[in-house]
């Protein structure tokens, strides 16, 4: 997949060769490789993962490749190529698998670190919202752009503080400049776009195309006039109202599926909290402890909490008596829920197209939350060690690589082995396992054969249909006399 992307001769001609023969390019692909196969810090790679597997054999180099300083000074030289690594990769998606770039979903997540938090407040390690429910780290912000076919076209890492919204305009230029201005559609989640910059891509030249999903307080103000238009059928089970206003077509969508399973997780939450406030008026407890102990059950049935009404104890009270409350179910508020469940409001300026597809494009954005799940899962992205920013985004532009290499496997899996996952495939090919044969000479030296085992049937079949060759086994060597034999266990090929 390497060669096949063409990354060899991209990072050759950029990195080339140190002084004291280091091959930079041969080092960033153990990097990767590594953050694809078992994914570690690099401190794991250089003390355990690069000697127990056959990279060494694989690239023809000895131990010095995965020594800890190479590793980092290595990290070090990226950075400048990343604008280029984008082009390239863009024209390798096009010529390999015909991608085309008219269709762009654009989403952010972000990743925290295990450090302490830096004491300088310029940094891009900051406190912010934490897709990862982890609220007590510090985080960067990562913004990826994708094809619908999951193709990454570019990223950048921003400060952990960065509000979603402020985010899209520099993303828009960054793509106009690199693939020049035409007529693409941008797929989006709510909140990410302002009404300044929607309004700028309804007036551009040619115009910029939007699909996104808006707030559910904006459905309350659409409500009486979407109320008047018919649903139309787009598929089984999905619903849609269109209502065309001030140059925009909103969609109101409604799925069947998603209404049961919106409606199961309410009446969840809403029977746990019950249950709990029915515990929580039996038990003597001081204003205070009452206090506390509601705001936790708050935290955990947040959607249910918002459709009961209490009455509390005033937190002042100086009472020793046993505090007590009410509560009720609000009818009025779980009506409106039961309305708007399954329910959600897309905003367009594609106003002439066929309602069908525009929401099958926006259940793309599916492919964007893919890569995100594959990065910080598979990838294992998470959580970052580094505290240099050039490594902290070096550490990222390594895991991008890496799952530059995945979503290759994973389309050539699409076309021929579509029940098998990237994951799965490695795992199978870790059977194969390359050792080193002995045989002592009469002068007492030692003959070593460095062989792979054979692949199975199941392995022949995968590699054939994917188009992919084991690697010629390797030549004998020989040791000087006196050499003392080491790390005679067999190795994962892969």
């Amino acid at each position: 997949m390497w060669e096949e992307l063409g990354l060899r001769e991209f990072w050759q001609e950029r990195l080339g060769v140190s002084r004291e023969g280091t091959d930079w390019e041969h080092v960033l692909q153990l990097l990767s490789a590594n953050r694809l196969i078992a994914p570690g810090s690099e401190w794991h790679l250089h003390r355990h993962w690069y000697a127990h597997s056959a990279m060494g054999d694989l690239l023809g180099e000895d131990d010095s490749l995965g020594a800890k300083d190479t590793l980092y000074r290595c990290l070090d030289l990226l950075l400048a190529h990343k604008q280029a690594l984008f082009d390239h990769l863009s024209a390798r998606w096009q010529d390999l698998f015909g991608a085309k770039f008219d269709v762009l979903l654009y989403d952010l997540t972000s990743t925290y670190f295990e450090s302490d938090p830096p004491e300088e407040q310029d940094g891009k390690r900051r406190f912010g919202y934490s897709r990862d429910k982890r609220a007590d780290c510090v985080q960067v912000v990562i913004a990826l752009i994708v094809t619908p076919e999951g193709f990454p076209l570019a990223y950048e890492v921003l400060p952990g503080n960065t509000a979603d919204k402020t985010t899209l305009g520099d993303f828009l230029k960054k793509i106009e400049d690199q693939y020049g201005k035409a007529q693409r559609i941008w797929i989006m989640d709510r909140g990410i776009p302002t009404e300044e910059v929607l309004s700028e891509m309804r007036k551009s030249q040619p115009p910029v195309y939007y699909l996104v999903g808006t707030p559910k307080g904006r459905l309350g103000h659409l409500e009486k006039d979407l109320a008047q238009r018919a649903w139309e059928t787009v598929r089984q089970g999905v619903e849609v109202k269109l209502l065309a206003q001030e140059g925009e077509l909103y969609v109101l969508a409604q799925s069947r599926d998603r209404v049961c399973k919106e409606r199961a997780i309410r009446r969840r939450q809403l029977k746990k909290l019950w249950k709990r406030l029915k515990q929580l008026q039996t038990m003597k407890l001081s204003v205070k402890d009452l206090l506390l102990k509601l705001g936790e059950a708050r935290g955990h049935y947040r959607a249910a909490w918002r459709l009961i009404d209490f009455e509390l104890p005033e937190a002042e009270s100086k009472s020793k008596e046993s505090a007590r409350f009410c509560f009720a179910l609000n009818r009025k508020k779980l009506r409106d829920t039961r309305r708007r469940e399954g329910r959600y409001l897309l905003r367009s300026n594609l106003c002439e197209k066929d309602p069908a597809l525009l929401w099958r494009l926006y259940t793309l954005l599916t492919q964007i939350e893919e890569a995100f799940k594959n990065l910080k899962g598979d990838l294992a992205i998470r959580p970052i060690f580094h505290q240099l920013e050039n490594r902290i985004e070096a550490h990222i532009f390594v895991a991008f690589l890496a799952y530059c290499l995945h979503v290759t496997l994973h389309h050539r899996l699409r076309q021929y082995a579509p029940g098998l996952t990237p994951r799965a495939v490695l795992e199978k090919f870790a059977a194969i396992q390359m050792l080193d044969a002995y045989f002592p000479t009469t002068d007492g030296r030692w003959l070593i054969f460095a062989r792979y085992t054979q692949p199975e049937k199941d392995h022949r079949l995968l590699l054939a249909h994917l188009g992919l060759q084991l690697p010629p086994q390797s030549p004998p060597r020989i040791t000087a006399k006196g050499d003392l034999l080491v790390n005679l266990s067999p190795k994962p090929l892969l």
